[in-house]
This record gives C-alpha cells, structure tokens and sequence, in this order.
C-alpha cells in the first residue's frame, strides 16, 4: 500500500459516505475504511441476525419473527423531509437510481392525552381536534401571514421583522394558545425543546416553510423513507464513491491514526500497515481513544440519546392503521425538556415480515433513568412484542481540523429527520474543500 490518498474516510456512516461519494465526484482520491463487516456505522440498518448479535449476544432470533433477510432495522431513527436539503443532495448525486422511496403515511402529535394527525389538507385542519374554532381562525391568519410574506414587500410584514423579533413575539401578534404554538414549533418546525422560542423568529419561519412545502409535495405527510431501511443510503453513496474511483474496505481495524512531529495527519495503521493521505474524515468513535485523539471530541451539553427498538404486532393505536408514521411528544405535555419521538415503519418498506411494524421511540437523556423517560411513548404503541434499548453519547468535535488535517463528524442526535446531518456535511465539506457546498435542484420520484 505505497500510493496515497487525497483523503482517508473512517466509519460508513450517512454523513462519511455523502462526503466520500462528493468528494470522489469531484475526481478526489479516497479511500474509505470501516471496522465493521456492514455498511452504515450508528445509522446501519440490521437484519435479525446482526440486531440480536449486537442487543442479546448469543441468543438466536425467534422463528416466530420470520426470515433474517426480510429485515433491516435501522438503529437511528430518522425520515427523510420531501423538500429538505438531504432530498436535493440525493437528486444532486444522482443517487436515487440506486434508490426507491415510500412516503411515510401520517404525521401525529400527542396532546392532551391522545394523538392527533397534523393536518395535510385544508379539510384535515378545519375537522382537526387539535384547536376550537376560534384558535383555527388565528393559526389560519398566522399561517397565511407565512405564506404570504416576501422580503422585499413590507406591506406583507405586518409590522414583523423576521430578523429582529422573536418567535414569542410572533406568536402573541396572533393571539395562538400555548397549545397550538406547541404544536407549531415541535410538530411543524421540529425543534426538539422550547429555546427557539426567545431567538429571531426567522429561522422557525424557514422551518415552517420547510415542512408545509414537503407536505404538499405529496400529501398524506412531508416525509419520504428508502425501501430497505435507512441503510441503503450509504450504501448508495459509497456505489457513488465507488463509480468515480473510490476505494472501499469494510471489516479493517483502525490500529492508530498516524500524525508527524508536528501533530498533523500522516496516515491510518491498520495492522502492520500504514495508508498514508493528505486528510481524514472519520465519525467521532474513530477518535475517541489513545493520545492522537486527545481534545478531539467532546460529548455535547445534553449528551446522549436513548432509543428503544420495538417489535410490535400490529399499528400503534389511534393512528387510523397506518403502515408508517411520525408521532411527536412535544416536552410540555410531558413535563420534560425534550420532545420525544416516535418513528414505525412496516412491512410495506420492506423492513420487516410481514404482520410485524418496527416502532423506534427515542428522546434526549435527562436524567439517571433513561428507560423512564421514553414510558410516555412506549405507553401509546400498544402490546410490545420484543424490544432493544441503546443509549448512545453524542460527541462533537473540538477542532476545525485545519491545523492538524482531521476532520470529525457529529454524532446522530435525537431529531426524526436527516436535516441536522446535511448541516453537517455541509460543514465539514466547507473545513475540508474551503468552499460552500452548493446543490442543484431537481424533483424526485417517489411512491405514495
């Protein structure tokens, strides 16, 4: 192994593959390791096998369960928004040959002690239990308001700087209940906890948008998830890398990343050899041990997730049967600091045999009993048949990487989409190359 990389990628994860795939179109040399035998890393999708290998180590899987091959469940949970930016890469790639995608069905909110679909038409939101007929014709002002507003036209400000005024701000112009701006910024704009609340109202702003777009993009809900499991994305990116010269090794240790005198990156040693390159990229486990990785990364301020996978039988209740589905749980309700999460897909993503849903309910680690703070969400699913739960730390890097040629990745977080994670591949891209990342757009095909 004498040649040498432009860039080293370590871990398989979604965020490494799209840098690997973008990185080679661009005619970079990389080569790309994983000390697992599976493509995905944290965001792998498992079949039965592997899924109890890593969660019950030495017990087979149940035959009642059905075949191995017929599962691929995903260890992260998280959809796909229609509109978002980890769509636009996909078309961008031209990954989506390799791909096929269902919507999810419905997207639903708990609130008041039962779950409510957030509306997808005009019909759903005037029929919605979710708000009194007072309250529907202020959100439907605010709402209009949003839709209506175009920067370079005050007279569609009504007196808002999007910029300058807070989201709190905002919200009581209309006069929306505390409920319904619940539902507004845990349901529709996705914030995991109440801080935006306080901040510039523009960012919530985009958001709605984001997701209003997404949901009339192809009705029912803004989501879309690959056929197979999450797993198959970067798989997709690593066949991008692979077409445009990139070279793959799965199941290779990673002994030690090698640096010079001067601290800056050498190369990998794997075994008894070393693969020199100009620069590495790798998830933060890759960098979480020995001397070389000292001061890398560190654990975020809330730092770890707790995820329960769950084999159930049949469709979480009250979600009109759906095959697929999003439920929020936003903090309030539930007296937390965090929403949590409830992501199932089903045999329709070819995911699961037949019969069988796969709900994940994941939130943010508040307290020493991480299993006690997804009850609420384990509570709405119904008879649980098995379930596998992970808690997993979430590190961030402590350094650019430009002084020292490293560059680190995020760990997934508890959001239920992949947005978090194209902000941070257009982060590192912009650390690695030194220019933005910049995309065209184009449709995408997707089942219904």
């Amino acid at each position: 192994m004498d040649e040498e990389y432009d860039v080293i990628v370590l871990g398989t994860g979604l965020t490494e593959c799209i840098l690997s795939g973008l990185l080679s179109k661009e005619g970079k040399k990389v080569l790309h390791m994983d000390r697992n035998d599976y493509y995905g890393g944290e965001s792998a999708s498992l079949n039965l096998t592997q899924l109890y290998r890593q969660f019950r180590p030495g017990q087979e899987p149940p035959s009642e369960l059905g075949r191995d091959r017929d599962y691929a469940v995903d260890l992260v949970p998280k959809f796909i928004i229609a509109s978002g930016e980890l769509t636009q890469i996909l078309v961008h790639t031209d990954v989506t040959r390799y791909l096929e995608f269902k919507q999810i069905a419905g997207s639903f909110v708990y609130r008041d002690g039962r779950i409510s679909k957030v509306p997808s038409t005009e019909m759903e939101a005037v029929k919605s239990p979710l708000m009194g007929l007072f309250e529907k014709r202020r959100a439907k002002k605010f709402f209009e308001f949003l839709q209506n507003w175009k920067d370079e036209d005050p007279a569609t400000h009504q007196g808002v700087d999007l910029d300058k005024d807070s989201m709190k701000t905002v919200y009581e112009k209309f006069g929306l209940e505390p409920g319904t701006q619940d539902f507004i910024g845990h349901a529709m704009a996705l914030y995991l906890d109440d801080d935006y609340i306080t901040k510039p109202a523009r960012a919530t702003y985009t958001r709605i948008v984001l997701y209003t777009s997404s949901m009339a993009r192809y009705g029912k809900s803004p989501y879309i998830y690959p056929l197979y499991g999450l797993g198959e994305l970067p798989q997709s990116f690593a066949r991008l890398s692979a077409i445009y010269g990139g070279t793959y090794m799965l199941d290779k240790s990673i002994d030690e990343i090698v640096t010079d005198a001067q601290g800056k990156f050498v190369g990998v040693r794997s075994g008894g050899e070393t693969v020199k390159a100009k620069q590495v990229i790798g998830d933060p486990s890759y960098f979480g041990a020995g001397k070389q990785a000292e001061g890398k990364v560190r654990v975020v301020e809330e730092g770890k997730v707790v995820r329960a996978i769950c084999v159930l039988k049949h469709p979480i209740p009250e979600t009109d049967d759906s095959d697929s589905c999003q439920i929020i749980i936003p903090q309030n309700q539930v007296g937390r600091r965090n929403d949590i999460y409830i992501a199932m897909v089903s045999s329709t993503h070819n995911v699961c045999a037949k019969g069988i849903h796969i709900a994940i309910v994941s939130t943010i680690v508040e307290t020493d009993k991480p299993e006690l703070e997804i009850a609420p969400g384990l509570k709405l699913l119904g008879p649980i048949h098995d379930k596998f739960v992970s808690i997993s730390p979430v590190y961030t890097p402590t350094t650019t990487g430009q002084d020292d040629n490293v560059f680190i990745t995020r760990s997934y977080d508890a959001t239920s989409h992949f947005e978090t994670v194209v902000e941070d591949v257009q982060d590192v891209w912009k650390r690695v190359t030194g220019t933005d990342l910049v995309l065209k757009k184009q449709e995408l095909e997707v089942q219904q």
